[in-house]
């Protein structure tokens, strides 16, 4: 076997963890390797480190699958890490759809694979592990059992590695449409055309970390528990309004919740099921709000929610100038709003709880000060909605804007926007996307609960 000696002078990332070995890390190679074979990786004194599969076309020239000596990537290799993969996530995971092989932090470079109950989703992201797909798919099979198998790698990567874009059945039935749990809730997920393989797993349980900021709103509209007496003489306690009227409404006491960037609209079904009063779904693909919609009717949810497709920039920034707007006039007039002269501005709503979970706005470095002008305009019109003492849920999934500095962007939007903001909750992906520690690429995912308050309040 080959070998790939490194350079003296090398960060010491791969004793701490880290699977790649860069091109600029590596000074000489002993042997002849082809494309997608497996390599000694050796520091220079010649001392074996790891073993790893080797591109020269990638810029990431060797990716470490084992730190001991391997012959090759078989069937019976891969049989032995999806069993490792498969009894972590049962461990953690009480429902059948989750994220079985996650990269990198799975010791499995390249390789990811969703499971929606009895259907795998599988992504070859590079050079090594497609040309091992057959000894990947036989292993799957043997392991999990799998009612059918689908590729997703329809995903710019591949063309880093000097691959195509492909996607397609690989094994057994695979239906376009398949019907998940989370949380409790029913999910249909398009496994053709639905973002990246069809669906997030990473937030799930940020998704029911939300469940606190759903009720406890009743109070703000005057209704409060009283004991009243029934027919039967029977005393019960009742939600009455401040005229003393019995509300029959199941949901009174209900947060009002925008979920921006909603894709299937899995924050939405969450917010309902943890009680809200309703629920505005927007994304500006019409396709996702359509799968939104779907799973809103799966889950008996559609009194509560209603569907915007735009763009959530706009969408915001046109609320935001209405309540700026209605504020103005209240103002010159006396604090009454002279509702003769209709408003210039659209909008002007405003929601108990904001949920902002955007796509990667900075995919490379380079994007990063585009980046924080992006997450900055979200967080500064969102938080704006937020009534007085409600929540802002917010959410990057960019690796390169750093934890400090979105924290450092949403603290400047503060600032703008005259709000003082109280960190709830700090949280990450969830347990079936495992992070190593030393891979700072794993730690992708920031997700953030804000209470909002109004300088002038306090």
């Amino acid at each position: 076997m080959a070998s790939v000696i490194l350079t003296r002078s090398r960060r010491k990332r791969l004793e701490q963890g880290h699977p790649w070995i860069y091109s600029n890390e590596i000074e000489t190679m002993e042997g002849n390797a082809q494309p997608g074979q497996l390599v000694q990786i050796l520091n220079h004194q010649r001392k074996y480190l790891a073993t790893g599969y080797y591109n020269p076309k990638s810029q990431i020239t060797v990716r470490v699958v084992s730190y001991n000596p391997l012959e090759e990537m078989d069937q019976a290799f891969f049989e032995k890490r999806f069993e490792d993969c498969l009894r972590m996530r049962e461990r953690f995971v009480e429902e059948n759809a989750y994220r079985l092989v996650y990269g990198e932090a799975d010791f499995l470079p390249g390789l990811v694979v969703d499971r929606f109950g009895d259907v795998l989703v599988v992504q070859l992201l590079t050079l090594g592990m497609d040309q091992r797909r057959d000894a990947i798919i036989n292993a799957l099979i043997q392991v999990v059992k799998p009612q059918g198998i689908y590729e997703r790698s329809d995903v710019g990567v591949r063309e880093m590695e000097g691959l195509e874009q492909v996607k397609g059945p690989l094994y057994g039935t695979c239906p376009r449409h398949v019907q998940v749990t989370e949380n409790g809730l029913l999910i249909s997920v398009d496994i053709e055309e639905g973002q990246k393989t069809g669906y997030f797993f990473d937030q799930r349980e940020n998704r029911a970390s939300i469940k606190p900021l759903m009720t406890g709103w009743g109070a703000k509209s005057g209704i409060a528990l009283q004991e009243v007496q029934a027919e039967n003489g029977e005393t019960k306690r009742v939600p009455v309004n401040r005229n003393g009227k019995e509300v029959t409404f199941p949901y009174w006491d209900g947060a009002t919740v925008l979920e921006c960037f909603s894709h299937t609209g899995s924050f939405t079904l969450h917010a309902c099921k943890y009680g809200a009063k309703k629920v505005t779904c927007l994304d500006i693909s019409a396709h996702a709000i359509e799968s939104a919609q779907a799973n809103v009717r799966l889950n008996g949810f559609e009194d509560r929610v209603e569907f915007v497709v735009a763009d959530a920039f706009d969408y915001l920034r046109e609320q935001v100038k209405g309540v700026d707007e209605r504020h103005v006039r209240a103002q010159t007039s006396e604090r009454k709003a002279d509702t003769s002269v209709p408003m210039t501005a659209g909008g002007g709503r405003t929601w108990d709880v904001v949920i902002l979970d955007p796509p990667a706005f900075a995919k490379t470095k380079g994007a990063v000060k585009g980046a924080v002008r992006g997450y900055k305009d979200i967080n500064l019109h969102g938080m704006k909605l937020v009534n007085e003492g409600g929540y802002l849920v917010t959410a990057s999934c960019s690796y390169h804007m750093r934890p400090e500095l979105f924290l450092e962007t949403i603290l400047d939007a503060a600032a703008d926007a005259g709000k003082v903001l109280r960190l709830v909750e700090w949280r990450a992906a969830g347990k079936d996307h495992p992070q190593i520690l030393g891979v700072e690429e794993g730690h992708y995912l920031k997700f953030a609960v804000f209470e909002v308050r109004s300088k002038a309040s306090l």
